[in-house]
């Protein structure tokens, strides 16, 4: 009788104790994670949606300028965007950026190559951050260095007047901004290449090579699919970076180097304060950026990415 009746105390704790249900347990579930993405949303919706509707605004306001009455009327100043100057500048910023992309793609392939398959683990680490080194320095002073190093009185010409060979000039230029830019972001792509070819399968390569497979081929069937999410993450990084890139082109491009960023800060803060036209130039910056994220998000090596 004890036992028969302490079983019917156990079921009835048991029946009392009932676990909540999933409609309940869901709400719960909800309203904690809305109290734990509110601080970062609406820090993100004041500081980053918000600007970006009132970029949008203005960008359809033609010749708005400070102290104006914001009246959005059209499209007059996207279009504009794509007339004569305004395109070439467009143009020009975007193969600036491929160019980038193209220039740290192949000096960083082989170093991260060598870093992350090459070298002995112990001494990996080290020489990785040898090479991002300068990244601990400002961006600023790295583009004051080269134009101490291209400048026509710098070091560039000082050694090839020490071996008799005329002076060149760089500074001002296009190429000393595709230089400046690719120095600045030649590091995050040996960075995105190094977690990716640190992945390899080393028994894979080698077996191609007993198999008789020359180093060529080796590279085109076995190293370059294995590692092509890091290669499109580091590309799409560095795109991102140098499409927007205002330093570099500033102080090393010159007048015959404008780019998007130096006419949108034209716009803005320059002699033409026309904000309506910088937010329209701002606003198709926007697009092309969120686009390169979308697609680093949707093919790039996530983990590279995170790294």
């Amino acid at each position: 009788m004890p036992k028969a009746k302490s079983e019917k105390v156990k079921k009835t704790k048991r029946k009392e104790q009932k676990p909540p249900k999933l409609k309940e347990r869901g709400q719960g579930n909800f309203f904690e994670a809305l109290v734990l993405l509110l601080p970062s949303g609406l820090w993100l919706f004041l500081l980053l949606v918000l600007p970006t509707l009132v970029i949008l605004q203005l960008s359809l306001v033609p010749n708005i300028k400070p102290g104006m009455v914001v009246d959005p009327s059209g499209i007059e100043n996207y279009l504009r965007a794509f007339e004569g100057t305004f395109l070439r500048v467009i143009l020009r910023s975007l193969f600036l950026a491929v160019a980038t992309t193209f220039s740290c793609l192949i000096l960083g392939f082989p170093v991260a190559f060598w870093i992350g398959y090459m070298l002995p683990r112990g001494w990996r680490n080290l020489c990785l951050l040898a090479f991002i080194l300068p990244l601990w320095t400002s961006s600023l002073l790295r583009s004051y260095a080269w134009i101490s190093i291209l400048r026509p009185t710098g070091l560039l010409n000082s050694v090839l007047a020490y071996f008799d060979l005329p002076p060149v000039q760089i500074l001002n230029s296009p190429i000393a901004v595709l230089i400046g830019m690719t120095y600045s972001y030649l590091p995050f792509m040996v960075l995105i290449l190094y977690t990716a070819i640190e992945k390899l399968d080393s028994r894979v390569l080698e077996a191609a090579a007993d198999l008789g497979a020359k180093p060529s081929v080796i590279f085109k069937k076995i190293t370059i699919p294995q590692t092509s999410p890091g290669i499109l993450a580091g590309c799409l990084l560095v795109f991102i970076g140098s499409l927007g890139d205002f330093v570099d082109p500033e102080l090393l491009g010159g007048a015959s180097s404008m780019t998007m960023a130096r006419l949108i800060y034209n716009q803005f803060l320059g002699t033409t304060q026309n904000w309506g036209f910088g937010s329209a130039l701002s606003m198709l910056l926007i697009i092309a950026v969120s686009i390169a994220i979308a697609l680093l998000l949707k093919y790039g090596d996530r983990s590279a990415t995170e790294a």
